[in-house]
């Protein structure tokens, strides 16, 4: 593809004198804003409660999830915490910590987090509930605790046990039950959530989860050859369903089995299909914006996929600076739209933006 980096011109002038591929401090203090203002904000607010009887219909977001009632949703809101634990934990000394801190104080109060862990018990139709994206990005937010040497993330990692527990559990049951991955490019995304979920086991050496992930991932995508890429994305992917593939088999099959699997698993107009950078006609629209976070998630897909691959593969340096591409080409939008995107696409970037 033609790696244009035009998109720079229209950067902030807080990125303009810093590389794009890196998170610097100055962005750091400016993507954390975001969740920032929308972690309290209760409304706008779209709700995946069930509505089992008439007394239910009064509940508002804050009654069902008193910590992750803001960012328009429970799992923007997990992940928004998880992206506020992240900047703390890597950069102490930003302008912007004593607010951080303030925040997850607030979110990780040990009797809000109890009633987060007992809304799967206390209401009817709960068994689907955020499964499993946001189970995902809930073990992400656990695991950069359990990380995370810290007088505070000790508190706050006790604190959300309950509601990890929960997840770990619900998990576990429905995983041998699990038939057919979704292969989406939106929430539903096996492989997405998967990936995460293997991060979690090895970071806290829950060796029978790990083992049953990895056993279930290769069930899915193993036998997987010259998977059609050529048709991503669909019109409001936030995900590439065949690098969200990549991104879990890399972490389950050692560098050779890797390689050869990879060989077999993209055609060339796939891999130029995928390198090109999505088209977003409507930034103010909260589906067409999720084209934005695709621009992320392609980025963290393929450096890790890129860091993965043997020196001499063509993928490798490929891979690596298309991701800075795209990087270049995700977060200028960033600052464009409105809360269709203000409420989750920082996280992402925070994310893509790691190495």
């Amino acid at each position: 593809m033609k790696k244009s980096l035009l998109a720079i011109l229209f950067l902030p002038c807080f990125i303009l004198a810093q590389e794009t591929s890196k998170l610097t401090d100055e962005m750091a203090v400016k993507l954390s804003e975001k969740p920032l203002h929308c972690i309290n904000q209760e409304y706008p607010n779209k709700t995946a409660h069930i509505i089992n009887n008439a007394n239910e219909v009064s509940l508002s977001p804050k009654d069902l999830h008193p910590s992750f009632y803001g960012c328009f949703d429970w799992h923007s809101s997990v992940h928004g915490h998880w992206m506020l634990v992240r900047l703390l934990k890597t950069k102490p000394d930003l302008s912007a910590a004593k607010d951080i801190e303030n925040i997850l104080d607030n979110s990780f109060k040990k009797e809000n987090l109890q009633a987060e862990a007992d809304y799967f018990t206390k209401y009817q139709l709960t068994t689907t509930f955020e499964r499993t994206y946001g189970w995902a990005w809930l073990l992400k937010l656990d695991e950069e605790l359990t990380t995370w040497n810290h007088p505070k993330a000790k508190i706050w990692h006790q604190n959300l046990r309950p509601l990890t527990d929960k997840i770990l559990s619900s998990w576990k049951t429905y995983l041998p039950k699990q038939t057919y991955p979704n292969r989406t490019g939106v929430h539903p995304n096996t492989a997405f959530a998967m990936a995460f979920a293997i991060d979690w086991a090895r970071a806290n050496k829950d060796k029978d989860f790990e083992n049953q992930l990895i056993e279930k991932a290769k069930y899915f995508y193993l036998k997987d050859e010259k998977t059609p890429a050529y048709l991503e994305p669909d019109g409001s992917d936030f995900f590439s369903p065949s690098l969200e593939i990549a991104d879990l088999m890399r972490r389950v099959l050692p560098q050779q089995e890797f390689v050869q699997w990879i060989n077999k698993f993209y055609e060339k107009r796939s891999l130029e299909n995928i390198e090109k950078i999505p088209f977003v006609s409507d930034l103010s629209d909260y589906q067409t914006v999720h084209l934005v976070g695709l621009s992320f998630s392609k980025a963290w897909c393929m450096k890790g996929i890129s860091k993965s691959l043997p020196e001499n593969h063509p993928l490798k340096i490929d891979f690596q600076k298309t991701a800075t591409v795209f990087l270049n080409n995700g977060l200028p939008l960033l600052f464009k739209g409105n809360y269709g995107g203000d409420h989750w696409l920082a996280s992402f970037a925070v994310y893509a933006l790691e190495d």
